[in-house]
């Protein structure tokens, strides 16, 4: 999928913008705080139904104004247009047509346009707890397998049903509590196995991206950790009914699934230095692009790397420039302070790109080919 041409009106703190991008490389430099984010985070608005940056949709209206507007008008692979349009007002929920149709579930829209993006928030997965690591299995698996967000929804609502029985002081309907847990199991089940088959077929490319940016010098894992490789799930769940009682939730589903991330054999948050966590990190998320491009719907996912280059030396700098610079990757978006960066991806690079400078939230095109 490419994006021809990107509308925004009162985005953040981009007050308004029309855009026409480039099939290859979109490039946007200019000082941090100045919008180069937002106009990514807008792009991925518009494939994920939601900011990267921030959970409540309100967030995203420019501070003075009352409503926001997105528009992305996009090339399928097969030559015809695809129309997405996004409006929100305040106070009221977001509204997501395509080709002017309103979705009648907002979720149907997800893997229409796959989308990665590479963040210096990316930290999380490495720093953070284990739901940053389930989320992230969950965004690159939803966008390629929506049955699979469907049995996500399904469980979380079981899950929520479940643990607000745990919390009430009368003794719960055992009967109700048991309908809860059984949901849980049939969809945790579908989940376990889904999320087991996505780690196994990802790990090998996500292990030949850092051999590749790292040149060699280092061996990294990435390991499924599930309730689910237990035995049967629904027996997991209830084995501590008592327990979970005690402390009021659930200590036991596919809602605790983790991933070990390893360096040499030690833990990756405890042994990686800056560097090696941005170079793990860069590495996961070129490996999701890999995987969406080969099993998704067909369509060729969007690239946005928004300040990668920071904390890296000039050797891992030069092996992700030529990664990005190969024509193996589709229409992608590269925020960055130091022009140095940019050009030298651009000295390397054969296809078509578009060069614009951000300050201020006002968006200049600078040159193009």
């Amino acid at each position: 999928m490419i994006l021809k041409h990107l509308s925004l009106l009162n985005y953040k703190n981009i007050t308004e913008a029309e855009l026409d991008l480039s099939d290859g490389l979109n490039c946007f430099i200019g000082q941090n705080g100045m919008g180069k984010t937002n106009l990514l985070d807008a792009v991925y608005f518009l494939s994920m139904c939601k900011s990267s940056t921030t959970s409540q949709d309100q967030m995203v209206v420019k501070h003075d104004a009352d409503f926001m507007v997105l528009q992305g008008q996009y090339l399928r692979e097969d030559g015809e247009p695809e129309d997405i349009y996004c409006g929100l007002k305040r106070g009221q929920k977001k509204q997501f047509r395509r080709d002017k149709k309103t979705y009648k579930r907002i979720a149907e829209h997800i893997g229409l346009i796959p989308i990665v993006l590479v963040s210096p928030s990316d930290q999380m997965l490495i720093l953070g707890g284990s739901e940053e690591r389930r989320r992230f299995m969950d965004m690159v698996i939803s966008q390629s397998d929506l049955p699979y967000l469907d049995a996500l929804m399904r469980y979380n609502k079981a899950l929520q049903q479940r643990n607000v029985l745990l919390k009430m002081e009368e003794e719960p309907d055992p009967d109700l509590l048991s309908l809860w847990e059984e949901a849980m199991a049939r969809e945790g089940e579908l989940i376990y196995l889904k999320r087991k088959a996505y780690i196994k077929a990802f790990t090998p490319c996500f292990q030949e991206f850092y051999e590749s940016i790292s040149m060699g010098h280092e061996k990294v894992t990435l390991e499924y950790v599930s309730h689910g490789s237990r035995g049967p799930l629904l027996e997991t769940i209830q084995r501590d009914r008592a327990k979970d009682r005690a402390v009021g939730y659930s200590l036991h589903g596919i809602h605790k699934d983790d991933l070990e991330m390893t360096l040499g054999g030690y833990p990756m948050k405890r042994e990686g230095s800056q560097g090696q966590n941005k170079t793990y990190l860069i590495a996961l998320k070129l490996a999701e692009y890999e995987f969406l491009r080969r099993v998704g719907n067909g369509t060729t996912p969007i690239l946005l790397l928004d300040d990668i280059f920071d904390k890296l030396d000039a050797t891992r700098v030069e092996q992700i420039v030529k990664l990005v610079s190969n024509g193996n990757f589709g229409q992608t978006f590269i925020t960055d302070t130091n022009r140095d960066h940019l050009d030298s991806i651009l000295s390397h690079m054969d296809q078509p790109h578009c060069l614009f400078h951000v300050a201020q939230g006002e968006i200049t095109l600078e040159s193009t080919k």
